[in-house]
């Protein structure tokens, strides 16, 4: 039992003594305060959750090997641009796929035209169409990240339907001609 003792003490940091063998406290201060735990003493690993967790209105799942799920409704939000060179950390490349914080994501309800292997001029000017309009709705507000029944695609990007107030923010691209429903079959955009 006190070899236990010692252990949680050791790993916890708590005074032992005063712990083992309590002692009066009146008109006596405590051989060592106990101040509150500081976080930057914490492990890299750590300190980088606490960041996003601090970035983040809402609790977030792992970056990497997990994907980014709110505990929320509408509670991710970032500022998007369109990814251009460079590391892509949080932007929009093309209309169904965007980087949020690291994590390469597959909007998985809707599919948009081609802008990085487009079959004709056509399909490239409404793929850049859709890019921009989707950089438009993202920065409207905070939205949530769904997961679907698979995680990823077979190009590792994470699946997720992005909803705002419950309404598919592709559906706007939809309404819009710059989306179809996925799985309705590849349309000629040309």
């Amino acid at each position: 039992m006190i070899i236990l003792a010692v252990l949680l003490a050791a790993l916890t940091g708590w005074n032992l003594n005063a712990w083992l063998m309590p002692v009066p406290q009146e008109g006596l201060s405590p051989a060592i305060e106990l101040e509150a735990p500081d976080p930057w003493a914490q492990s890299r690993e750590q300190r980088r959750l606490l960041e996003a967790q601090e970035d983040a209105p809402a609790p977030v799942a792992e970056f990497a090997g997990a994907p980014l799920v709110s505990a929320q409704p509408d509670t991710v939000s970032a500022r998007f641009g369109i990814c251009g060179g460079g590391a892509r950390v949080t932007c929009v490349v093309d209309g169904d796929t965007i980087w949020l914080r690291g994590q390469k994501i597959r909007i998985a309800d809707i599919d948009t035209p081609e802008i990085s292997s487009p079959r004709c001029p056509a399909e490239l000017q409404r793929g850049r169409q859709a890019t921009q309009r989707l950089v438009e709705l993202l920065n409207t507000g905070p939205f949530t990240l769904e997961p679907i029944d698979r995680a990823q695609d077979r190009y590792g990007r994470a699946l997720f339907v992005v909803t705002r107030g419950g309404a598919s923010v592709g559906g706007a691209l939809v309404d819009e001609g710059l989306a179809v429903w996925y799985g309705n079959g590849r349309p000629d955009w040309c």
